[in-house]
Formats: C-alpha cells, structure tokens, sequence
C-alpha cells in the first residue's frame, strides 16, 4: 500500500521526488527491521539491533514508516521512523535517514506520515528527543511547530567524548 498524501505535496513529497526520484512510504514491518537496524547503525554511534526494533515494533501502539525508492527493487530504503501512541500520547522512538538521502525531504516525508497517522488515531500531543547539536533535525521539527519542552543536560555522548543535552520537543495535534 502507497501513502500519497495530497496535503503534503507541496512540501515533503515534492522535496523528495525531485532531489532523489518518486519516493514513497511503506509500513514498516518485520521483514524491514534488519535493513533498518543497518540504516540505524550509519545515522547513530549506540544503534539498535533488529532484534530491539521487533521488540519495540511489537509493543501496543508502536508503528513506524520505511521510505524507498520507487523502482529500485533491492536498494537499501532512504529511512524509516519508529513511533508509539499510548492513550493519545505519541512519541518518536527513532528516526533514522541514510546519509545518501539527508537534507532532500525523506525526513521531512517520514514525519509527515507519523502525523497523518496520528491525526487518523485522533492523537492529542507527540513528542520526541533530538540532540542539542543536530540543526538539521531541529530545523525540521522546528518547521513542523515541535517547541521545546524539556531538556536533558549531558544526555548524550559524541564521538569526542563531550557529552551534549537532549532537548525534548513536543507538537500538540489538537
């Protein structure tokens, strides 16, 4: 089943056909989880395995997105999103995008239909951690109205071995 959704056309799916050809987004299933954990090993330095994407996939309320090239059978998927909604509370698991296909709208498409299938569940808020020093993610939840709502001071450590905050973010959807 393809998610084209109309109200997003100007934006994220526009974005995305043009910069890397005719993307669109699947429900992630099992059959997705080991090539996600790969694609979640090149976006982040702690990454899940498989295995801990099926346990969290398989909890009551958790969904997620794969996006992919249309027409490029056996290509690796562009990114994926992983998201719970508990009693009309959502959250963001993950988000991870191949580094091929960052800053051409595959993000932006993701979230895109995390909250169409949020507004579909009748969702009240979703919410999300991001790391102080990713501007590129904040701009993006920044431009789809996430405000800061808390902060995790040292909550994640770099490659370096600084250690920066997590800011938790939230979106009202009513």
């Amino acid at each position: 089943m393809y998610w084209y959704l109309p109200w997003a056309w100007t934006t994220s799916f526009l974005e995305a056909l043009v910069r890397t050809g005719p993307v669109v987004c699947t429900p992630l299933t099992d059959d997705d989880l080991d090539t996600a954990a790969e694609l979640h090993s090149e976006a982040f330095d702690h990454p899940w395995s498989g295995d801990e994407l099926a346990s969290l996939l398989g909890q009551a309320g958790s969904f997620g997105f794969v996006a992919r090239r249309v027409g490029h059978a056996g290509e690796p998927p562009l990114g994926f999103v992983l998201a719970r909604n508990t009693k009309g509370e959502a959250e963001i698991l993950t988000i991870a995008v191949a580094p091929r296909a960052r800053r051409h709208g595959v993000g932006r498409l993701l979230m895109d239909h995390v909250l169409q299938h949020l507004h579909a569940e009748r969702a009240e808020s979703l919410f999300l951690e991001v790391d102080e020093e990713n501007t590129a993610a904040r701009r993006l939840y920044e431009r789809l109205r996430f405000v800061e709502a808390g902060r995790r001071p040292a909550y994640y450590r770099q490659p370096d071995g600084r250690r920066t905050s997590a800011l938790t973010l939230k979106r009202s959807l009513r």
